[in-house]
């Protein structure tokens, strides 16, 4: 039994040489805490190590949150649930459009933390763009708008658009706002800005931000309001959140704004576990594959105090400098166990420094498949570096409870598209279903003609009097450019002589009647006699020309002698 408890808080990584023997070794959950970073080239075995880790967790019972860009590893662990935490998974697949699931980053913030989510959303954004893309002063004015919508009951991330353009839901929002300061900058400072400089200063941002807004899939699920995904809770009873934010399904963008909300949330929901005592916080394990899409500025913080509140990080990518410079700092500053697939030159002329003396950098660029160099977390100490190979993967169970899985994450978790979609449009005010139907007018054809030259009298310019549509005369206005109305374009509406035709009209007596259209004429037709619409027969114009004579040279200087001839 002791043995058993042992075996069940250590994660396998791989099988390594010990006094000529091959030994099967492992990581404790303390040291996990310390947080594992895992970087090697394409096809090396990266993603099946995340995999096989994640596995063992699940089959331990430890909570998880496994975010796949590939969306494949994320696909494969629905496999390996065994039937007892199917209840435990919540599936969250942005692909599965018909029962998008709610996940609002901006619900259920508390004062304290209102600060962090402005900061780690507007980082989202940096991140996504480039900094370069943003100035100071759109970076002060989205996050006041974020700290508005914050303390705004049912705000999502599409009021931001609506905030900066709608002046009648700018002061319901303001209205609600509490803190004096973000209350101040909405009053004292964006209300007097001119409007054609607010228009200038918002702008940019409502780019940004619309792009996201205008897509129905990103847009079903943070628009509406209450999540149905408590991050919290799926910490603390250690759950299974599965997230396959595949780049080739959703788009590259809608992955890397998904899973960096994700990352954002998980992080503010593992700060507030500062409520209860560190004994009763549950370890949970973040799995982050091309983990340098959702890394935003905010990440570093997540590693260097993600440990007090028990959230350990596995973060894999292919090479370093994928990683922006704070990132980087971060990650070597704070993980304890590095795990190095092959690699190119340049990132093997930077592990060297952590791998010497044991390995140099032409060893790290020669490694096999499947074969590493890692330096591990023991007890609280970090290892030398030794070689090792990976597992094998896991077979994949006779029985796979994958169907039953993603029916309950919908039935639990997700809501039908048309009442999301119907939510949407009845907030942003428009009674149809946004990105469901277009709106369709009636056609109505308006006959235009042109109308007779008035008689101008030999009558000053500007006292013309002329007949107007009832008979009455009405004195001719001096001709300004404000006078002009296309009023006088306009027929009166009884005037049923010029009335334009209605679409009923067309439907009851349609122009060309099917019947008096002509068959297709084959190609031969060409060659016959030309015939109209109406099948009347026209006279052929284009007579065959008659034979002509032959005529030699004799014969021809014959005619010309006798015309000479008549001539004299």
């Amino acid at each position: 039994m002791q043995q058993s408890e042992e075996s069940n808080e250590i994660l396998y990584l791989g099988e390594t040489s010990f006094r000529n023997e091959k030994v099967r070794f492992g990581i404790k959950n303390d040291d996990r805490r310390r947080h594992m970073y895992v970087v090697g080239s394409t096809g090396m075995g990266k993603s099946e190590l995340l995999k096989n880790m994640a596995i063992q967790d699940i089959e331990a019972g430890r909570g998880i949150c496994f975010i796949d860009p590939h969306g494949d590893s994320a696909d494969a662990l629905l496999d390996f649930v065994p039937e007892e935490r199917i209840k435990d998974v919540v599936y969250l697949n942005p692909d599965d459009l018909d029962f998008p699931i709610a996940f609002n980053v901006m619900e259920g913030i508390g004062f304290d933390y209102r600060h962090l989510v402005a900061s780690g959303l507007v980082g989202v954004f940096k991140k996504i763009w480039g900094v370069e893309a943003w100035s100071g002063r759109m970076e002060y004015i989205l996050n006041n708008t974020i700290l508005a919508l914050l303390e705004y009951p049912d705000s999502t991330l599409l009021g931001i658009n609506r905030l900066m353009s709608s002046k009648e839901y700018r002061k319901k929002v303001v209205d609600s706002v509490t803190d004096p300061i973000v209350k101040a900058f909405w009053t004292d400072e964006f209300a007097k800005y001119a409007d054609k400089f607010a228009t200038e200063a918002t702008a940019a941002i409502q780019n940004k931000v619309g792009q996201f807004a205008s897509n129905n899939l990103i847009r079903n699920i943070l628009g509406q309001p209450k999540s149905k995904i408590d991050i919290r809770k799926i910490m603390d009873e250690g759950k299974i959140l599965i997230v396959n934010v595949s780049r080739g399904k959703i788009g590259e963008d809608a992955s890397r704004l998904l899973g960096a909300f994700l990352v954002t949330k998980i992080q503010l929901a593992a700060m507030s576990r500062v409520d209860i005592p560190e004994p009763e916080r549950r370890d949970f394990y973040l799995y982050v594959d091309e983990f340098q899409h959702f890394a935003t500025e905010s990440f570093a913080n997540i590693l260097s105090e993600a440990r007090k509140y028990h959230l350990s990080l596995i973060m894999a990518h292919q090479y370093i400098k994928q990683m922006e410079e704070p990132v980087m700092d971060a990650v070597f500053g704070n993980v304890g166990t590095i795990i190095t697939f092959r690699v190119g030159a340049e990132d093997a002329e930077y592990l060297e420094k952590w791998f010497q003396p044991d390995f140099m950098m032409s060893d790290i660029v020669n490694l096999g498949k499947y074969t590493v160099y890692l330096k591990l977390m023991i007890n609280g100490i970090s290892s030398k570096g030794f070689s090792a190979g990976m597992l094998y993967p896991f077979s994949k169970p006779e029985k796979s409870n994958r169907e039953a899985i993603i029916a309950f994450s919908r039935e639990n978790y997700g809501t039908p598209r048309e009442i999301v979609q119907k939510e949407i449009a009845d907030w942003a005010g428009s009674g149809n279903e946004a990105g469901v139907k277009e709106e369709r007018r009636e056609y109505k054809p308006v006959k235009r003609f042109d109308s007779p030259p008035r008689k101008m009298d030999n009558q000053p310019f500007g006292q013309n009097k002329s007949k107007s549509f009832d008979g009455s005369t009405r004195k001719e206005e001096p001709f300004r450019k404000d006078n002009f109305s296309a009023r006088d374009n306009v027929l009166p509406q009884d005037d049923k002589q010029f009335a334009a035709p209605t679409q009923k009209d067309f439907k009851n007596k349609p122009f060309i009647q099917d019947q008096d259209r002509p068959k297709e004429a084959p190609l031969s037709v060409l060659k016959s006699e030309p015939v109209d619409f109406r099948r009347k027969k026209i006279e052929n114009k284009f007579k065959e020309n008659k034979p002509k004579k032959e005529v030699n040279i004799s014969e021809l200087k014959k005619i010309l002698e006798e015309a000479l001839e008549k001539k004299e």
